[in-house]
């Protein structure tokens, strides 16, 4: 079993939350939107009122299938908010979460950074 989460002390900034000036509403709504855009991720469910999204990605052949959730943090009606990616993969003995969250987080942060 693997897991990961974004953190600040991560050298990568794409393995760090992310940060930016925009209303959590539009963030959250974009992370939908890129979940659907990338390959092998699956909507799982999304908790509307609390923005968080539970996803799946398929592995490959020797992978088994890895859960993630993204949460969108920030304050009602401010242009802030704050974007926490987390992986976790049980029975494979090869993980990838930091590689999932940094599939979802790079291009995500283009899209709303």
């Amino acid at each position: 079993m693997g897991s990961f989460e974004t953190r600040d002390d991560e050298s990568d900034a794409f393995l760090r939350p992310l940060r930016v000036a925009v209303r959590r509403e539009y963030v959250y709504s974009e992370a939908k939107n890129m979940v659907a855009d990338l390959e092998c991720w699956t909507l799982v469910s999304a908790v509307d009122g609390e923005f968080v999204l539970h996803c799946e990605r398929r592995a490959g052949f020797l992978g088994s299938r890895a859960r993630i959730t993204i949460g969108v943090q920030g304050p009602e009606g401010i242009p802030s908010a704050t974007v926490i990616v987390r992986s976790e993969t049980t029975g494979s003995l090869f993980t990838r979460d930091k590689a999932n969250v940094r599939e979802f987080m790079e291009p995500f942060s283009r899209r709303v950074g």
